[in-house]
């Protein structure tokens, strides 16, 4: 009933991803450019293909996608296309590999644009870098089948509901493709499950409820009532509930709670979790052995 994520990247399987900057880029001519930036895409579309393959492997039932996939692909001067690479045919065919392979072993795919996407930016450039950066990372959804695309709700500016105003905005220009895959995540510092359940429902928004966000910055709503309130966002949409699960670095009695520990500790798995249908990943610094652990140390549980 429970699948459980990896984010993005792997601690001891050998799988790499590799990235370039704009200004790695600019010193070379544009036709060097493209074959370089050829060779990185497709060598992370093959490390992708070997992602799915490993977490398979491994018994794991999800997995987020790296944003930069492709690196630079909506950058200003650097940006491209898999149309304008020598190897974009060959690409194009392993990313529907991919769609096949995590179709067929129902491994969900997402993705979670990095903290520059922000739709409710008082900024119009900030704003159009990050409709630019949705855009780019729903086409890849598409291409492999992602039906997540994962974003905060942003800053406060000093006022919360005009804030979450020029959301509601600007989330009604974005194209089909990224408003139906579009879900908002509650945070450790700005906003609460108890903002965002309201924008939510208006919207036929998901929710995706981080429950360590949630203990960091917490609200009127008990744990048990944010996964319900949560849960019901999906429904409404016909998907399957997806949530996050981290623990504290330090602990939750010394110091800051909010970085991310190695492993799980299991007490932190809300009760109410263990009897749903829903997605989990887990934000650990471990990676795939902190998803295997904690896979372990709940099954252990259930028998003891």
């Amino acid at each position: 009933m429970l699948r459980f994520g990896l984010c993005c990247l792997f601690k001891e399987e050998t799988v790499s991803f590799r990235t370039t900057t704009a200004t790695a880029l600019a010193t070379i001519p544009r036709d060097r450019q493209l074959f370089k930036l050829s060779e990185i895409c497709l060598h992370n579309a093959r490390s992708l293909l070997l992602s799915l393959k490993t977490v398979q492997r491994l018994g794991i039932g999800a997995f987020r996608i790296m944003s930069p996939l492709f690196p630079r692909m909506t950058h200003p001067e650097a940006g491209y296309t898999l149309d304008s690479l020598p190897d974009g045919q060959t690409i194009r065919a392993i990313l529907e590999t991919c769609r096949i392979f995590a179709s067929e072993r129902q491994i969900r795919l997402s993705f979670h644009p990095d903290q520059f996407v922000v739709l409710s930016s008082p900024h119009p450039a900030v704003v159009a870098n990050s409709i630019r950066e949705l855009e780019y990372q729903a086409r890849l959804a598409e291409m492999v089948g992602a039906d997540v695309i994962n974003i905060h709700a942003g800053g406060v500016y000093g006022d919360k509901q005009a804030a979450l105003g020029r959301f509601w905005e600007v989330y009604d220009r974005l194209p089909d493709a990224v408003r139906n895959r579009l879900t908002l995540e509650n945070d450790d510092v700005s906003y609460t499950p108890e903002d965002l359940l309201p924008i939510c429902r208006e919207r036929d928004i998901p929710l995706v409820y981080d429950v360590h966000h949630h203990r960091c910055n917490p609200d009127n709503l008990t744990i048990e009532e944010a996964t319900e309130l949560a849960g019901a966002t999906w429904k409404s949409v016909g998907r399957e509930q997806y949530c996050h699960i981290s623990s504290p670095r330090g602990g939750w009695e010394i110091g800051n709670p909010k970085p991310h520990a190695d492993y799980i500790h299991p007490a932190d798995f809300p009760d109410c979790w263990r009897e749903c249908t829903m997605t989990v990943d887990v934000e650990a610094k471990a990676k795939e052995l902190a998803v295997v652990r904690l896979m372990s140390d709940l099954q252990r549980i259930n028998l003891d």
